[in-house]
């Protein structure tokens, strides 16, 4: 139950006249008592808090980066107006620094027996659940000068989903893969590539693929188009690791992870591939199996949205063990994972040849962009220290995919802006050669 400031301005300008002219406890009590019962009046007439009824509606997940309005309902069954002001609590990452003030408070009027609305607007800042806290609400008297106070749990939760920026390699990915269909007039065919259908010829078309005896039954020349083997199975394993969590510009690197394998999944999706998703540090941290065509990338979506990177180090044993069980026959497993030398040493290499000897693996990691700004650094002592480091880092990375592409692994190490186009575009030189 808290005195207003205008409460408190009124108590001084009532009382400095009696101080000034006839100081007396008289005087103060005749100020202050007037100003007491204007008070209680006040308070009296002031909707109660507690009896207000509130309810939520609105959006229940969002991109990362986009906005999502959440919509509060207050309705007054009072036989007061509720005059007030309300605070939705919600935790600090779910709007951008400096902006959560201006954003959870509200100020509202509900005239007895109504309700009214009000829209928090939520800008997240992380992924993940985001859980509303409680409402605060300070109900105010006609006077302005006292207001009684309350709170309500109303829950409610946003869950903020990786952003996919990488969508926007989707339509050039397509095209390719539409080409390997033979869907267009530039035919590429594949050890593992399978007859399709027979069109007519049109130039540009490569003349070993002309089919001679559909051509002798018909007036025109027939070619044969290919298409990739298709239900393929992929399994794309998320290392969520401690490496996971080094920050690679802004940004951890389970997120440039993440947002390769939701382009991959997009894609092989579209080629008619099955798509399940493992993650695991030193234990299964999210698992999507079995999951339609229509259906993979938004399960997918919604089981990366709430992991976090694991400060432990990876189980390489443990992980293999959790890959091979959920790809029980011949697949290609995309590891996404670290290629620095000690984890790699010391986990990974020491059981590669359980996956590679029945599976294709390929290996992406998310490459620094600062060391090969580093490596070229000169023109003072630092600089070249600088330089040095650099070059012994990517020396150390290359001696890792070497040893890697010897288990006949494929690897894809780029920065995060290029590693979901290149690891993309490794699936699709896989797939043209036949090796899924």
């Amino acid at each position: 139950m808290p005195l207003t400031g205008r409460a408190a301005l009124l108590a001084a300008l009532g009382s400095l006249p009696v101080g000034l002219w006839d100081p007396s406890w008289t005087g103060v009590l005749a100020v202050n008592g007037s100003l007491a019962l204007a008070c209680a009046c006040d308070f009296a007439l002031a909707a109660p808090v507690r009896r207000l009824g509130l309810t939520r509606s609105g959006a229940t997940s969002v991109r990362l980066g986009d906005t999502a309005d959440v919509t509060l309902t207050v309705s007054n069954p009072s036989g007061h107006p509720l005059r007030a002001q309300l605070r939705d609590a919600w935790p600090p990452s779910s709007w951008q620094p400096g902006t959560e003030v201006a954003a959870s408070r509200h100020r509202l009027t509900v005239p007895a027996g109504e309700r009214r609305r009000v829209t928090t607007r939520l800008r997240p800042t992380r992924r993940g659940d985001r859980r509303a806290d409680r409402v605060t609400i300070r109900s105010y008297g006609p006077l302005g000068l006292f207001a009684r106070q309350g709170t309500h749990k109303v829950p409610w939760t946003v869950r903020v989903l990786p952003p996919f920026a990488s969508r926007r390699h989707l339509p050039s990915k397509l095209a390719r893969l539409r080409e390997l269909d033979g869907r267009t007039s530039a035919l590429i065919r594949g050890e593992g590539t399978e007859f399709d259908s027979l069109r007519a010829y049109v130039p540009g078309d490569d003349t070993r693929s002309i089919d001679w005896r559909a051509t002798a039954r018909q007036s025109t020349v027939a070619v044969r188009t290919w298409r990739p083997e298709r239900d393929r199975h992929i399994l794309l394993v998320l290392d969520t690791g401690r490496t996971s969590a080094g920050r690679v510009g802004d940004a951890p690197r389970l997120d440039a992870s993440m947002d390769a394998a939701l382009l991959l999944a997009a894609l092989a999706s579209r080629a008619g591939d099955r798509v399940d998703l493992l993650a695991y540090d030193r234990a299964v941290r999210a698992l999507v199996q079995g999951r339609t065509a229509n259906d993979v990338l938004p399960a997918l979506v919604n089981a990366m949205a709430t992991l976090e990177p694991e400060l432990v180090e990876t189980d390489a044993r443990g992980l293999t063990a959790a890959a091979l069980r959920t790809a029980p026959r011949r697949s290609l497993i995309v590891l996404l994972t670290t290629l620095d030398a000690a984890p790699m040493e010391e986990g990974l290499l020491p059981v590669l040849a359980r996956l590679t000897q029945r599976h294709t693996v390929l290996v992406a990691s998310v490459a620094d962009p600062r060391i090969a700004g580093m490596a070229k650094a000169r023109g003072n002592p630092d600089s070249v220290y600088e330089a040095a480091a650099a070059a012994q880092a990517q020396s150390e990375r290359d001696r890792i995919a070497e040893q890697l592409r010897r288990h006949a692994v494929t690897v894809v190490d780029a920065t995060p802006d290029n590693l979901a186009p290149a690891l993309a575009d490794a699936y699709l030189a896989l797939k043209t050669a036949g090796r899924l």
